[in-house]
């Protein structure tokens, strides 16, 4: 195939692989209400975990990805893009631990974007049952456990 044949294609196929994980994250995560976690000096992350299925999407803020923190820690001085993976494997884990689930493990991690990326994890106990009462972080909308 030649160049000019193959750009249209490689188009076509980043485009539907574009649609089919924004289809992805829309059907799996839209009905969750996100949790904030704070890492490094101050970066929330929101978070919107699916427990039964093990998966949660992290996902950062647009203005932070271009500025980056700088305002001290681990990541002063590191270009954004630099630090993107390790923030965002920091935020995951920030998470587990604290919604008491220190025993998990990520298994696996999917970027979807420069600001999602979903990650997998394994926990030794048993999946929760639906409706369950478990811990929480607040929210966007300053729900936290037991609040509504």
């Amino acid at each position: 195939m030649t160049g000019k044949r193959l750009v249209p294609v490689l188009a076509l196929g980043l485009s539907v692989a574009g649609c089919t994980g924004f289809s992805y994250i829309s059907k799996t995560y839209v009905s969750l209400t996100p949790q904030v976690v704070t890492i490094g000096c101050n970066d929330p992350y929101e978070i919107y975990d699916q427990r039964q299925q093990r998966r949660m999407l992290v996902v950062s803020n647009a203005l932070r990805e271009v500025t980056g923190c700088g305002l001290g820690g681990r990541f002063e001085g590191l270009d954004p893009g630099e630090s993107r993976t390790q923030r965002f494997r920091l935020a995951a884990r920030t998470y587990l631990d604290e919604t008491v689930r220190e025993d998990c493990q990520i298994t696996g991690e999917t970027i979807f974007t420069d600001l999602q990326t979903e990650f997998a994890y394994a926990c030794a106990g048993p999946v929760e049952p639906r409706g369950a009462k478990v811990p929480r972080l607040p929210g966007r909308g300053g729900l936290g456990v037991g609040q509504r």
